[in-house]
């Protein structure tokens, strides 16, 4: 709210507020600063009514003159438009020949405030302009928000009705904010506590705490006296020159007297001049033909109106509140993602930076390696120079003390032997021993403009997030337990795509798993349980992060199990044909051959035909684990569960322990039935229709695949989706 009780032109709280005729306001000593007084002499005023008074001249020309107009400019008031031809307008605008009080804006001078000012209009072609300070002068106020410019009567500002209720509004306001800002003078605390009391002795703030602590009502400060904290300056109840007008806090404020006749109260409402008049003010005529209404009727009135506008300003502020409370998420938003960035600027920036001082420590190494070897190279040969120097040095001294003696004979017993030395001393500075071995330049060489132009070019990538991928429905299928899936990026896609991520469920609605990772855009899953329905989609991923799901597909598979014997995990003894679905044997020995379906889930028969059967064999018919041992019966080991049967009997075998003996063997064309309920656990088995016993093993859990061990003696073919037997005989006894 502060921003309505501000003045437009001194930025300031309103004092003495003043309504111009467009209505907005502007303080009083504000509006004598920025009223603007043109004599008559050098402007053109559209034809003017005659004075109603006659005045003789002399009382025209103690109107003052343009210089003391400029020189003056704050004291337009009634004063100020004092003179004898100051009724020459009548009350009319500069602009305008009806009695709107409105001129019209044109672009022109500017003051120093800022405001715009009227323009002067140059008289006509072949007027006679009036000698300086002949006339009175003109004055008018352009007002600074929508610059229109409004005249001034004889009244000068006084002119303007005072807006008392903006007054008394700005009066609180100060007064608010005078007790909100009032603080403890000896507080420790930022920002300090607002204050509870002044001592008037000490005069100085106390917050409730600091008044127990540094003032306490005893002693010397007993008879000190506290009074409520001040009003701030500036405020009505302050130092300063506040509002004006007003009572203070605790009196009632002063019913507003007519501006035109001081005795009078307001009591009615002109319609037409949209003023407040009181009952004087209709008594002389000035509004006899207006519409008037009473004061307190018009005032509930326009409060309605008021309210009634209110309402839908209130429902755009609260549009606009949840529009804020937007918008600051989506600055937190911002500064979380701002924040984590900069982290991964930071992070990546400093990688950089500790490769490259790693690399740099390397390089000193080489460095330091090579000043090393040439400082020692030049020390070794400055140690060496120095040695035969003084050698030298002390050869020539003796020499010279030799040469300086004057006994020939004792000084030729040692000239040879002397010229020797200095022969052989000569001949020790050999060519190149007065030269440098090494040179003070470094021949090392760094090469650092491709890393600074790749430092010059680092910069973002701007990537966006990949779109959604389209599931290609044409192409996605089921087969058997296996499903295959097909999609591709929308067209027009520009954003890149490094991989997809394909998400599966368990086939009983539950959570969605990754089953793919990579750049292909066709994937078959395969090993998943039959009859079942499973829920697919997928979606894409780049280094901005992972994109949108698509939308989800679902796939069932088959409700029976189609499969084969697998020649991937055979014995290599097994010899299948008819599209590996009729095995045989090359090994009178027993050989292992698995078939291409795995079982976790469901109920699932499969049957055998015996093709041949030589020499009573013991084929085993069941199933196993994938690791299951293929060189010897089926069964015997840990992995199997199975039955094996000869020409009479039957066993059911696992862990090589026979059990369960019953009466029934097989012979060619006979047909062996596998029944696998993994919903109850148990593996049952069908000799030409008749069940072999109660089921042959409890608690059989995990992925199992079916199985057969026969040797040369014997030729079985597989036959698969098949529905479960819904009709089973009695099955026979076990015999004793």
């Amino acid at each position: 709210m502060e921003e309505e009780l501000k003045c437009p032109v001194c930025g300031s709280l309103f004092r003495e507020p003043i309504i111009l005729p467009c209505s907005h306001n502007v303080c009083l000593p504000c509006a004598r600063t920025i009223a603007v007084q043109t004599p008559e002499s050098e402007q053109h005023l559209p034809p003017l009514l005659h004075p109603r008074s006659s005045a003789p001249p002399a009382t025209a020309a103690a109107a003052p003159g343009p210089g003391a107009a400029a020189g003056s400019a704050a004291c337009l008031d009634a004063e100020c438009a004092a003179g004898g031809g100051a009724d020459h307008a009548d009350k009319l605008s500069l602009y305008s020949e009806t009695d709107s009080g409105y001129g019209s804006y044109t672009p022109s001078l500017k003051s120093p405030n800022g405001v715009r000012v009227l323009p002067l209009v140059p008289a006509p072609p072949g007027s006679a302009a009036a000698p300086r300070g002949a006339g009175p002068a003109s004055s008018s106020l352009t007002c600074p928000q929508c610059h229109r410019s409004a005249s001034l009567d004889q009244r000068g500002l006084r002119g303007f009705q005072r807006n008392r209720l903006l007054e008394a509004i700005v009066q609180r306001y100060q007064q608010g904010r005078a007790a909100a800002t009032a603080k403890c003078q000896l507080c420790d605390r930022s920002p300090p506590e607002p204050a509870a009391v002044l001592c008037e002795q000490c005069e100085v703030l106390y917050c409730a705490a600091c008044q127990l602590r540094c003032h306490p009502a005893r002693g010397p400060f007993a008879k000190h006296r506290l009074a409520p904290p001040p009003a701030h300056p500036g405020s009505p109840g302050g130092d300063g020159d506040g509002g004006g007008g007003g009572k203070g806090a605790g009196g009632g404020r002063k019913l507003p007297t007519c501006a035109e006749h001081d005795l009078e109260n307001y009591s009615m409402y002109c319609v037409s001049c949209r003023s407040p008049v009181c009952y004087q003010c209709l008594e002389e005529g000035k509004h006899a033909k207006h519409e008037v209404k009473a004061l307190g009727a018009m005032w509930k009135q326009h409060k309605a109106q008021l309210s009634q506008a209110l309402n839908g300003v209130s429902d755009k502020a609260k549009e606009a509140k949840e529009f804020l409370v937007q918008l600051k998420n989506l600055l937190q938003q911002i500064q979380e993602n701002g924040l984590d960035y900069e982290a991964c600027l930071v992070a990546q920036c400093d990688a950089l930076v500790d490769a490259l001082t790693r690399q740099k420590a390397k390089l000193l190494t080489k460095v330091t390696k090579e000043r090393e070897h040439k400082l020692k190279v030049v020390w070794d040969q400055i140690n060496h120079c120095t040695l035969k120097l003084r050698q030298s040095t002390g050869l020539m001294e003796y020499c010279l003390e030799v040469i300086k003696e004057n006994d020939p004979s004792g000084f030729l017993q040692i000239s040879d032997a002397l010229i020797k030395r200095v022969q052989v001393s000569q001949e020790q500075w050999v060519k190149g021993a007065l030269e440098p071995k090494v040179s003070a330049e470094f021949d090392l060489t760094l090469d650092s403009e491709p890393l600074l132009q790749s430092i010059h070019q680092l910069d973002f990538i701007q990537m966006k997030l990949p779109p959604v991928p389209l599931l290609q429905l044409e192409k996605c299928c089921t087969r058997n337990n296996s499903v295959t899936l097909a999609w591709r990026m929308p067209p027009l896609s520009h954003n890149p795509v490094e991989g997809y991520i394909l998400e599966l469920d368990d086939g009983d609605g539950g959570q969605f798993r990754e089953v793919y990772v990579g750049k292909e855009t066709l994937c078959t899953i395969d090993g998943l349980h039959f009859n079942s329905t499973y829920n697919a989609r997928v979606k894409a991923f780049n280094s901005s992060g992972v994109g949108p799901y698509s939308k989800t597909v679902i796939l069932q598979t088959s409700d029976v199990a189609w499969f084969t014997f697998d020649p991937s995990s055979a014995h290599r003894d097994i010899v299948l044909s008819n599209d590996n679905q009729t095995a045989t044997c090359n090994s009178y020995d027993d050989r292992v051959v698995l078939g291409t379906a795995a079982f976790s889930k469901g109920v699932h028969y499969w049957e055998l035909h015996v093709d041949r059967y030589d020499n009573h064999p013991d084929p085993a018919f069941g199933i196993a684990r994938i690791n299951v041992v293929k060189d010897m019966m089926l069964g015997k080991d840990d992995k199997a569960w199975a039955m094996y049967v000869d020409n009479n009997r039957s066993w059911f075998m696992h862990c090589n322990s026979h059990t369960n003996r019953t009466e029934g063997g097989v012979s060619k064309g006979a047909t062996v039935g596998v029944l696998l309920d993994l919903n109850k656990h148990n593996l049952t088995f069908y000799i030409n229709g008749q069940q072999q016993g109660p089921p042959a093993f409890e608690n059989v859990e995990g992925v199992f695949m079916p199985a057969l061990s026969l040797n040369r003696n014997v030729q079985v073919t597989l036959h698969t989706g098949l529905k479960v037997p819904e009709c089973v005989k009695q099955p026979k006894l076990p015999s004793n």
